[in-house]
């Protein structure tokens, strides 16, 4: 370990060199230490690279700034407090996020939205405060609003990132207001992929649970949309089909009787029967939101159904993001 140690120093006093080859091979060097020795992680963490790596996401340089951005992506699995402690390092991965259609590098965007999960996936605290950047939040937005011209990738690693924001609640008006309703209800429409769709409504099914969501929802006709998510005939997973289930049940609870009158009169031809799925062959909690949104359409007291924030996004928000690069 000693001589890890000395190795690690040894790199990251050349991040300060006046040489940029000399600062990307070192870059290079902690990108693979930190990605195939897990030991290394506090190690390089403890020798003061994080500000360095924060500070070389503004670079100019594409290598550069996809060394950074790997190597804070590692660190980010296992030293989350060392990164969220560092002044300036959401900052800088902000900035990131926000040039992804302009001069970041496509790696960094990628690597950058995935490390805002990774420090999300564990510490509830953390929530609060990557939700009060609103810089970070309009970004993940913006990266699925031009999700033609984004990677798959940085799709789904911003998906999970927002997914994270949204599991406190105070941030999702904040979501809603930098227009992710309509972004996702976009994506769900427009791209179809399974794993993006399913990733798109565990999100829906989180801002749902907010006054402020109804209107969104209304604008563009999301309740229809999730309806025909529920449609047997549409094919969609159960997995996606959970998730409508626990949006349309979070959007009642949540947005008062008009609401539920849309909701009833959008599931009453198709959706009622993929509903009845969900509550027959879903997960444990599936199954208990869909009898509780069942009990609503058929006309129970929709005030004593109470907000669940249980989407379905697999287990990503149960595990420190694994991607290493």
């Amino acid at each position: 370990m000693d001589a890890k140690r000395r190795a690690v120093r040894n790199l990251v006093t050349k991040l300060s060199s006046v040489s940029e080859r000399t600062r990307i091979e070192a870059l290079c060097e902690l990108r693979i230490m930190s990605k195939e020795d897990p030991e290394t992680r506090p190690v390089i963490a403890e020798a003061g690279s994080i500000p360095y790596l924060a500070e070389t996401l503004y670079s100019s340089s594409h290598p550069a700034q996809e060394n950074a951005a790997s190597t804070l992506l590692n660190l980010s699995i296992t030293e989350k407090e060392p990164i969220m402690s560092t002044r300036g390092v959401l900052d800088a991965l902000a900035h990131v996020i926000s040039h992804h259609s302009s001069t970041s590098a496509a790696a960094a965007v990628q690597s950058s939205a995935a490390t805002i999960h990774s420090l999300l996936s564990s510490v509830d605290d953390y929530r609060t405060v990557v939700g009060s950047k609103r810089e970070i939040v309009y970004a993940l937005v913006d990266i699925l609003r031009c999700h033609r011209s984004s990677p798959p990738r940085t799709v789904k690693d911003s998906l999970k990132a927002l997914f994270a924001i949204a599991l406190h609640p105070l941030n999702r008006a904040t979501m809603v207001q930098f227009g992710v309703v309509p972004a996702l209800f976009s994506l769900i429409v427009n791209d179809g992929r399974v794993g993006i769709v399913e990733d798109a409504t565990a999100v829906i099914a989180q801002v749902a649970g907010c006054e402020e969501s109804a209107e969104a929802f209304r604008k563009i006709s999301g309740i229809g949309v999730l309806a025909d998510l529920l449609d047997l005939t549409t094919g969609s997973s159960m997995r996606t089909r959970e998730n409508a289930v626990s949006a349309l049940l979070n959007l009642v609870r949540c947005s008062g009787d008009a609401v539920t009158g849309d909701v009833r009169d959008a599931v009453a031809f198709g959706a009622l029967d993929g509903i009845a799925d969900v509550r027959e062959k879903g997960s444990a909690k599936g199954k208990g939101k869909a009898t509780e949104l069942m009990k609503v359409m058929l006309g129970d007291d929709h005030n004593n159904v109470v907000f669940d924030s249980g989407s379905s996004f697999g287990s990503l928000m149960n595990e420190d993001s694994g991607s290493s690069f």
